[in-house]
């Protein structure tokens, strides 16, 4: 599906990938492009429109469905990550239930506030921003790397529901990208507008997945393997 003269909301959108997915719409012929956000005050973007929209409100999430109700592209990018000291440790609990709510709740939450309008359009179309971690083990983000597990499942759930409705449902994979959220974390980061560009041109081939950076295309390639990547990484990965 291509994004020409489509209507493209966008949760997360205040900066990061997000931001970076509005500004490609935009430069990409979108008639409009919502940019979802917690807090609308000085956001000043040419040719977006700040939406009000905290995933973890179902009050909220529903206005901005009826704000953007002419939406046929919805982009799933809100999400937040926190690093705790391994999978025992004591804040596990409250760390994952916060990360999940906004990972895996919030993003079910906008797509079922949406989906009814989606489902009126000729064509349309949900990507969902997912994450290497899934496959990846690094004990210091296990809340996040479960929470985005959740999400992949929910997504290949959903591909396969909003098929007969002609929704295309495209999942993208990403390692960790150059962005506040991964502030303080020393590692090869890949750019957010390289990510916005390779999606939308994955969209628009009519794709169901796409692998964004080279090390998410190396790990889902161990899948298969008799010790896969996510027991024992490949060497160098990060």
């Amino acid at each position: 599906m291509d994004i020409n003269n489509e209507t493209i909301f966008v949760t997360g959108a205040n900066r990061g990938l997000g931001l970076a997915f509005a500004r490609e719409a935009v430069r990409r012929g979108a008639k409009s492009v919502y940019a979802g956000m917690r807090n609308t005050d000085g956001f000043d973007e040419p040719g977006i429109v700040p939406v009000r929209i905290d995933v973890t409100d179902p009050a909220s999430v529903g206005a901005a469905a009826a704000t953007a109700a002419d939406t046929t592209i919805l982009i799933n990018n809100a999400g937040v990550a926190a690093l705790i000291d391994n999978p025992l440790a004591a804040d596990f609990e409250a760390q994952s239930k916060a990360l999940f709510d906004v990972n895996f709740y919030g993003l079910a939450r906008v797509t079922q506030a949406f989906e009814p309008g989606l489902s009126k359009h000729h064509h349309a179309a949900i990507i969902n921003v997912l994450s290497d971690i899934v496959w990846l083990p690094r004990p210091y983000l296990t809340p996040y790397a479960a929470s985005k597990a959740a999400a992949w499942s929910y997504t290949n759930q959903l591909r396969f529901h909003l098929a007969e409705p002609g929704i295309q449902v495209l999942g993208l994979h990403v390692g960790f990208l150059d962005t506040d959220l991964t502030n303080g974390i020393d590692v090869p980061k890949t750019s957010p507008v390289d990510v916005a560009i390779q999606t939308f041109d994955a969209l628009a081939a009519k794709k169901s997945e796409i692998m964004a950076d080279k090390g998410t295309v190396l790990l889902k390639s161990t899948l298969s393997d008799e010790v896969p990547g996510y027991i024992t990484p490949p060497a160098g990965l990060y």
